[in-house]
């Protein structure tokens, strides 16, 4: 099978792309170190000729090697209530997804063979999510692939993880969102001064999001045009990024442009 997703993510970039990885444009160099701002959303950064080849070759290498994620809503969620307006929803989500860490699965061989690992571990990949986030991030980030259908959504949720002494204080997420023609429109809605008030469009090809998490937000079931349900995908190729250590080596982080090199300032510096 060819190759169609480059081995570095650089080679997917407009111009406008390219300036954003190089730390060019300021107005979204390092926008999520304002506290305030937690999510960007990014149109005309990935050439989209080029996204939908690699789309229409993840779609056919892929599509049948995902596997289902689906946690509903408890069935005791209402009677198990004992006061009024105390309702508690945990995380729900449905959703077909490949991990893309085991080297031994289909999922891993077939996403191997078009390239898209090799293109996920790229070096500019995380760069792109450094230039960003405006923060110097660990290597060795995770990897995966999500793929919404007919209904599938993802309900609010804030990706918080307290228990986890290295994603506690916070930490960085990008998607690349392929999505097919059958696929009417798909939203996420985020919250803004304390509120889920905000929404953008992320059924796109070639749109990339940034996330500085936790933060509240979900995602719409997707909506498929009338007759094209069966061709009715959404693919999400996915990053997570740790904050590197406090006087970490270089050569274990990925630097924003123009910090290349450094070396991280002790906490509260």
């Amino acid at each position: 099978m060819k190759k169609l997703f480059p081995s570095e993510f650089a080679d997917l970039l407009t111009p406008k792309g390219r300036r954003i990885l190089d730390g060019r444009d300021k107005t979204v160099s390092g926008a999520l170190l304002d506290p305030a701002r937690r999510f960007v959303s990014l149109q005309g950064v990935v050439d989209a000729g080029r996204a939908a080849a690699c789309r229409d070759a993840l779609d056919k290498a892929l599509r049948e090697l995902v596997v289902p994620m689906e946690d509903p809503i408890p069935h005791d969620s209402i009677s198990g209530m004992t006061m009024n307006y105390m309702e508690l929803l945990p995380k729900t989500v449905r959703v077909r997804t490949a991990l893309l860490e085991n080297r031994r699965s289909r999922s891993w061989r077939a996403a191997e063979a078009v390239g898209l690992t090799t293109m996920l571990r790229s070096e500019t990949f995380a760069a792109f999510a450094a230039a960003v986030s405006g923060r110097v991030l660990r290597r060795g980030w995770g990897i995966q692939v999500l793929c919404y259908g007919p209904g599938d959504y993802s309900g609010p949720h804030n990706d918080h993880h307290p228990e986890e002494a290295e994603a506690r204080d916070g930490y960085v997420d990008m998607h690349l969102s392929l999505t097919m023609p059958g696929v009417d429109h798909q939203y996420l809605v985020y919250e803004k001064d304390g509120h889920l008030s905000e929404m953008t469009r992320v059924s796109t090809v070639g749109g990339v999001t940034v996330y500085r998490l936790p933060f509240w937000h979900y995602t719409t079931p997707l909506l498929a045009r009338r007759g094209a349900e069966a061709d009715s995908r959404r693919w999400v190729l996915l990053g997570t990024f740790l904050d590197a250590a406090p006087q970490a080596k270089p050569s274990t982080t990925v630097a924003p442009p123009g910090l290349s090199g450094a070396r991280l300032p002790a906490r509260g510096a």
